[in-house]
């Protein structure tokens, strides 16, 4: 089956970079050191990844999309980039001295293989950080007012904080930090909540074309009479009102800290 990032790919990079203070969170959290081997897991057209290369880093990303993988080879040779999946890399046991998966793990297909194919790769004293939405916080998104049916499948595909946490158990693996991520005004990957502040990102056909919820799960219909009345909403002002009623503390996205218990 056709990845859906095999389609997204083809103009990714035109809206999906490394944001600056999202890699010095991930670099922060995850320490890594110049001798040890790290893994990007679904690093799609290696953004990330190639901003730890460049701080001269030893990376490996992996994909399951071939058209991904073609574009992070493009910007990067020194990163050993690979199809695969979180469920099975083909990496040898213990050989990951830390792992990083930002904004990936509402992709995988089976939790439970996924965090136990990472615990089997990470060596014993390695951490895995993960940047993700709960989807707690996704029903606090203010897009639910404009695509309901679109953040109900989107939420529906999003693990909750409690499934996180019991895979990871069941696996010998712990949340042993988190950190809330409110989405910046000068945030430069745009991912799904990336207008939080702008809405009128929204009307703009490429954001929607790297966003997966757009591309791939939206509702055509739905969409097409969400941006209409967003659209209005903006130069009528009432999209303050609209964001005001979803204003809340559960943060926008989520920073895990994961180790091993033993």
């Amino acid at each position: 089956m056709l990845e859906k990032y095999d389609t997204i790919g083809v103009h990714y990079n035109s809206t999906r970079k490394a944001d600056p203070y999202l890699f010095t969170k991930l670099q922060a959290f995850l320490n890594p050191l110049s001798d040890k081997t790290y893994l990007d897991i679904g690093c799609g057209t290696g953004n990330y990844t190639s901003a730890f290369a460049k701080k001269g880093y030893q990376f490996i990303g992996i994909d399951p999309s071939g058209e991904m993988l073609k574009k992070a080879k493009c910007q990067n040779n020194s990163v050993n980039w690979k199809i695969g999946k979180a469920e099975k890399t083909d990496l040898p046991t213990e050989s990951i001295d830390g792992i990083i998966a930002s904004l990936t793990l509402h992709h995988w297909q089976d939790l439970n293989k996924s965090f136990s194919e990472l615990g089997r790769v990470l060596k014993p004293n390695g951490k895995m950080v993960l940047f993700t939405a709960t989807s707690e916080q996704m029903k606090g998104y203010w897009l639910n007012h404009y695509f309901p049916k679109m953040l109900e499948d989107s939420i529906t595909q999003m693990p909750s904080y409690k499934n996180i946490e019991a895979n990871l158990k069941t696996n010998g693996l712990y949340i042993d930090i988190t950190e809330k991520y409110t989405i910046q005004p000068d945030l430069q990957d745009l991912f799904l909540y990336s207008g939080k502040h702008k809405p009128s990102l929204y009307l703009d056909p490429k954001v929607r074309y790297g966003i997966s919820s757009f591309s791939s799960l939206a509702n055509a219909k739905e969409v097409t009479h969400g941006l209409h009345i967003l659209k209005k909403d903006i130069l009528s002002g009432k999209i303050n009102d609209v964001i005001t009623k979803y204003e809340n503390t559960a943060g926008d996205y989520l920073f895990m800290v994961i180790k091993k218990t033993y």
